[in-house]
């Protein structure tokens, strides 16, 4: 039988990490005291600690995968996916999200902090049982490897962080460059790949998703370090197509449904559970107050996250992932009742809620109704607050679009094109017959939407700073997020990124 103990870090390394006191909660065997437990580890321990660690993936607080109000907002209202209308007194926030849009946000934001924290929380856990359990090898390993998950997350959003190692102590840890970042996540992963399980662990890291890990960081090395790494990545996605257990699923939506803990395409997810995993509330963030009825949902929607037009029309008819934008009239459960906005503000479908792809204005008065929404994820019929569909990380679609990617910057055309197009007859679009940086990120866009890769993609391709809807051209030092207010009050050593 399994209880619950928890253990309160105040001070110290954690603190210094996640910028607040927090608790670790730890899942360990009832009636053995720690001293026991360190004595006598058991495989099933083992797994209990790992469950423990990666419970800082899950991070609800901090707006993980699927979340709001931190790391997964952030990098999807800063793209040109998604964006947060303010709806009069709705969704005002004190200007966050439009900020967040324009492009214009300041260190103060808080949703940077909850990005900050979600990152050094993964960090910070992973150190913890480094600690406790430092000779357990397998262990270890994979710790070392999530740790290096982390820093994926923070090298990519904050550029230059400190580099905090199990071993370290002291209150204010000094910054490392982004460099020396860079090699800190390809060392953690090199040293430590060969002891990763090769079997299809979903929720946990693995062989193959280290490799994916690592794939990521050669994919961006031009931008984090500005030497271009193509030729690794290629290599290193070689190894996932050829050797490991992953395939496209037939159906493309099968990865997003309620049970979606079996697709053959799914990498790494969070698994999220409405009841003992809670976070995964992307049908809140986006639907409409009246989409309740829709779906007969436990509370009601939030009426937030709607797609940009121009993202919308990137999708050719026909193309079956152009669902994943709900469109259209609302309907009750009965699909038959027309749902109302019961507070109609002129919209010029009426009354009767009808997404469109227009959105009138960013704010202060965008309409309740404008938008497409997010329709990607099946919704269970009187569904809680939280979703238990598994949120996907890492999707084998996504080594297909890297390595098409990759062979494209090393001019193998025909081999990117061919890796496209497997993508394409699935979503039954027309097959293209070239490609440029253009169409690479264009299919990106629709194959990934909203899995949160689209602000690292922008970047990548050079677009993240173009102007689009309601979006002046940004300069390119946004390209980074500032460091938050609050972690550079809380440690001195810490010095704001440039141009903020």
């Amino acid at each position: 039988m399994l209880r619950s103990i928890k253990t309160v870090l105040m001070g110290g390394l954690v603190a210094v990490a996640m910028g607040s006191c927090w608790e670790l909660e730890q899942e360990v065997l009832s009636g053995i005291t720690q001293e026991e437990l360190e004595a006598n580890v058991t495989p099933e321990l083992i797994e209990v600690l790992k469950q423990s660690a990666y419970g800082a993936v899950v991070a609800s607080d901090q707006g993980g995968f699927g979340g709001h109000g931190g790391y997964y907002a952030v990098v999807e209202v800063s793209s040109d996916e998604l964006a947060i209308p303010q709806k009069g007194a709705d969704w005002e926030d004190g200007g966050i999200w439009l900020r967040t849009h324009r492009h214009t946000w300041i260190s103060v934001d808080g949703p940077l902090n909850g990005a900050w924290q979600y990152g050094f929380r993964i960090v910070a856990e992973s150190n913890l049982l480094l600690q406790q359990y430092p000779d357990l090898d397998e262990l270890a390993a994979e710790l070392r490897v999530l740790r290096a998950f982390g820093y994926l997350l923070l090298i990519d959003n904050f550029g230059n962080v400190p580099i905090i190692r199990e071993t370290d102590r002291g209150g204010s840890p000094v910054q490392s460059t982004r460099q020396e970042v860079f090699d800190f996540i390809e060392s953690s992963i090199l040293e430590n790949v060969e002891t990763l399980t090769r079997e299809n662990t979903r929720s946990n890291l693995n062989y193959w998703t280290a490799h994916m890990m690592l794939a990521k960081l050669y994919l961006n090395a031009e931008v984090y370090t500005g030497s271009p790494r193509w030729a690794d990545a290629n290599t290193i996605l070689d190894v996932i197509i050829n050797e490991g257990p992953y395939s496209l699923a037939p159906n493309f939506f099968s990865n997003f449904s309620t049970n979606n803990d079996n697709s053959p395409e799914n990498m790494f997810t969070v698994p999220y559970d409405a009841n003992n995993a809670p976070g995964f509330n992307i049908h809140q963030m986006s639907l409409h107050y009246s989409n309740q009825l829709t779906f007969e949902l436990q509370e009601q929607p939030w009426n937030g996250y709607a797609a940009l037009e121009e993202f919308y029309n990137s999708f050719e008819e026909g193309d079956t992932r152009k669902a994943s934008l709900r469109e259209g009239p609302q309907f009750a459960a009965d699909g038959v009742t027309p749902l109302i906005d019961d507070a109609f503000d002129g919209d010029p479908d009426g009354p009767e809620i009808n997404f469109t792809p227009e959105i009138n204005q960013l704010g202060p008065n965008a309409f309740r109704q404008a938008g497409t929404r997010i329709g990607k994820f099946e919704i269970a019929m009187g569904a809680a607050p939280n979703l238990s569909n598994d949120f996907p990380i890492y999707r084998f679609a996504d080594v297909l679009l890297m390595k098409a990617e990759a062979e494209w910057r090393l001019g193998n055309n025909s081999t990117a094109l061919q890796l496209v197009n497997q993508l394409r007859e699935r979503a039954n679009a027309p097959l293209l017959s070239s490609l440029d940086a253009n169409v690479l990120l264009a299919e990106r866009g629709r194959e990934l939407f909203a899995e949160g890769h689209r602000r690292s993609d922008l970047i990548r391709f050079g677009r993240f700073n173009d102007a689009w809807w309601e979006k002046a051209a940004s300069p390119a030092f946004r390209n980074l997020f500032p460091i938050p207010e609050n972690q550079l009050q809380a440690n001195p050593s810490l010095s704001q990124n440039p141009g903020y």
